[in-house]
């Protein structure tokens, strides 16, 4: 198994020990408080959870500037994404040394971790528009990572923090949600030394599937991890909850015992293309995993970015050496009428467009909601039955 990014051992932030967490929780009682945006806490869950070891709070605007532009941090630390507090109003913690962050997602906004503040800086228009186009690769507005990254505020709140609860997540999915540390050990249990990892915000067709099986065989690892997001998507995406039912149903019934382990992580979706790929590759190697399928647009959205450019950002802009994690790069998968299964569409050269079982995501949609049944070559029939319930359920309540 591979080392964490950064570190020979992983170090979660998460407060471990039940008697230090509730001596914490009395302390952040009588200090300055700060509700955090729903971004800052998925990072705040991500850094408990030691996915984004070796990371031991939230970045200053220096870093954050570094990490846009070269992804690099001021020591040196190679990191793709900005992991920042940026909230409107900084007033309640002015001069404050330490802070408790509050949770916005669960009721009652719990305390979610303390924080050491090391300095508030606003953000300049300048420096907001530079992190956005480098990081998003546009700053439209109409790009759903570029709006919630824009929303948040100006005041740059960094530090260290202790992490005191997973917000919702432990608690939504308890059969799912599972910290980097967790699923270490579990691997090492499994035995798996040589693991490939499959993202997903979305529920696994025929497509998604057969190409973790190719990844799986191509690559002769001891298992796949199917990772899925459990935190904030745009609208129109499938929940988690019912993406998990679906997920498990396909692994279930498709899969030899033993071959796949299905887990999720709290963290909202960026959208962000080529430089999430690259976070994910990051936290997928904190997980242990020695490889990570990179599919066709991966973490993309709209026509923001080529179909490719998630694959070859790695080739062009990682350095060599700065992670262990090697990627398995995929092409578009279909079904092939001609080879009567699902293949990689760059290893045939002999098909046309009619050769392919080709359904739009808006087609899915609206033929589920009318209860018609999806092709067998497009989806597993016990999935689409899981997706029928869910579309179905929703179009009543309209």
């Amino acid at each position: 198994m591979i080392k964490p990014h950064g570190s020979d051992e992983l170090n979660p932030l998460y407060v471990e020990d039940a008697a230090k967490r509730a001596e914490l929780l009395k302390e952040a009682e009588g200090l300055p408080k700060l509700l955090v945006s729903s971004a800052a806490a998925g990072n705040a869950v991500m850094l408990g959870s030691g996915y984004f070891n070796p990371l031991t709070g939230y970045m200053n605007v220096a870093d954050a500037m570094g990490v846009a532009k070269e992804m690099k941090t001021t020591s040196g630390l190679f990191w793709p994404t900005p992991v920042l507090n940026v909230v409107k109003d900084a007033g309640g913690i002015q001069g404050a040394k330490r802070i408790a962050l509050l949770d916005p997602n669960v009721e009652g906004n719990p305390v979610l971790a303390i924080q050491d503040v090391e300095a508030v800086e606003e953000i300049t228009d300048e420096q907001m528009r530079f992190m956005t186009e480098k990081v998003f690769r546009t700053d439209d507005m109409e790009h759903p990572g570029v709006a919630a990254f824009n929303s948040v505020g100006r005041f740059c709140v960094s530090g260290p923090i202790q992490v005191l609860n997973y917000s919702y997540f432990e608690k939504e999915f308890p059969e799912t949600f599972r910290t980097a540390v967790h699923i270490r050990k579990r691997m090492q249990e499994f035995g798996w030394e040589k693991v490939v990892a499959f993202q997903t915000r979305n529920p696994m067709h025929r497509a998604h599937e057969e190409l973790c099986r190719m990844a799986h065989e191509a690559l002769g690892t001891d298992g796949i991890l199917i990772h899925m997001l459990l935190g904030k998507l745009k609208k129109g995406d499938i929940p988690a909850d019912v993406r998990d039912a679906a997920i498990r149903k396909m692994a279930e019934l498709y899969f030899p015992p033993n071959t796949v382990y299905i887990t999720g992580y709290g963290f909202d979706m960026l959208y962000a293309g080529p430089r999430e790929a690259v976070l994910h590759a990051v936290f997928r190697q904190n997980c242990g995993c020695t490889h990570l399928i990179v599919g066709r647009d991966h973490a993309g959205v709209g026509s923001y970015y080529g179909p490719f450019d998630a694959q070859s950002i790695f080739h062009e802009e990682v350095p060599e050496g700065a992670l262990e994690i090697q990627i398995f790069e995929a092409d578009h998968t279909a079904w092939s009428k001609k080879l009567k299964k699902v293949v990689m569409m760059r290893t045939v050269d002999d098909h046309t467009k009619d050769d392919w079982i080709f359904l739009s995501g808006t087609k899915v949609r609206i033929m589920l909601s009318n209860g018609e049944s999806l092709p067998e070559e497009f989806s597993r029939p016990e999935v689409a039955q899981i997706l029928m319930e869910y579309y179905q359920s929703e179009a009543a309540k309209e």
